[in-house]
């Protein structure tokens, strides 16, 4: 296939098949974390806080969904989540959500 061809249909779809749900939502993750920590990076010479400020911004956007899913039940958040409540319940204070959430 020389450059100027568009790939067919059936070779992406065949391409598409040997990839795994999860490999797909990791590509398209990676994309947006790139644009981000692009945004993040204008450090000014000071060290920088990318992989702490992409962290909690990944971890407060995980809390407010499980916590939409679950009508802001707590224990059904965690469990969401997969994490012990009592943990649930320290992250959330760590990640300002705890005076967010009694709104």
């Amino acid at each position: 296939m020389s450059r100027t061809e568009k790939p067919s249909q059936s070779s992406l779809t065949e391409k598409d098949k040997n990839k795994t749900v999860s490999a797909i939502l990791e590509e398209i993750l990676e994309k947006k974390l790139e644009d981000i920590s692009t945004l993040l990076c204008s450090s000014g010479g000071k060290k920088s806080r990318v992989y702490e400020d992409v962290i909690y911004m990944v971890e407060r956007s995980l809390f407010k969904i499980a916590l939409k899913r679950c009508n802001h039940v707590k224990s059904a958040s965690a469990a969401y989540l997969g994490i012990n409540r009592n943990t649930f319940q320290k992250k959330m204070t760590k990640l300002e959500l705890d005076e967010e959430n009694d709104r």
